[in-house]
């Protein structure tokens, strides 16, 4: 989406506290909500370059969730997780999936290999 151009800035003790923008351009924004995200913050690549971290790892750390909070919210178990951070397991694709929908992320930015038919 282009930046919008048509905004109009209204502001409340000298500091800005409101944007007005054309409707096709709101509607756009809500739109875009409901998408994984599908690029990589650079805090996240300096967690998965720098220290070395596996992507799915690095990604848990920038939304500041431990193993035990992903595995919750993905349906697995916690071991699961630090597995597959740890490079010991490789996720099967419905679980590697099932993590994507749980951190918003699109699952290729979430696994740097191909997902397997075991949680192994």
């Amino acid at each position: 989406m282009n930046a919008p151009t048509e905004v109009q800035i209204i502001h409340h003790d000298g500091k800005p506290a409101f944007a007005v923008l054309p409707m096709a351009q709101y509607e756009a924004l809500l739109t875009r909500q409901g998408e994984k995200r599908s690029t990589l913050p650079h805090e996240v690549v300096k967690l998965n370059v720098l220290q070395g971290y596996s992507l799915l790892k690095a990604w848990r750390r920038w939304l500041g969730w431990s193993q035990r909070e992903l595995a919750r919210r993905a349906g697995v178990t916690q071991a699961q997780v630090a597995r597959f951070e740890s490079g010991k397991g490789i996720p099967r694709a419905d679980t590697l999936l099932r993590l994507s929908n749980a951190m918003d992320v699109m699952a290729d930015l979430l696994w740097e290999g191909e997902a397997d038919d075991d949680d192994g």
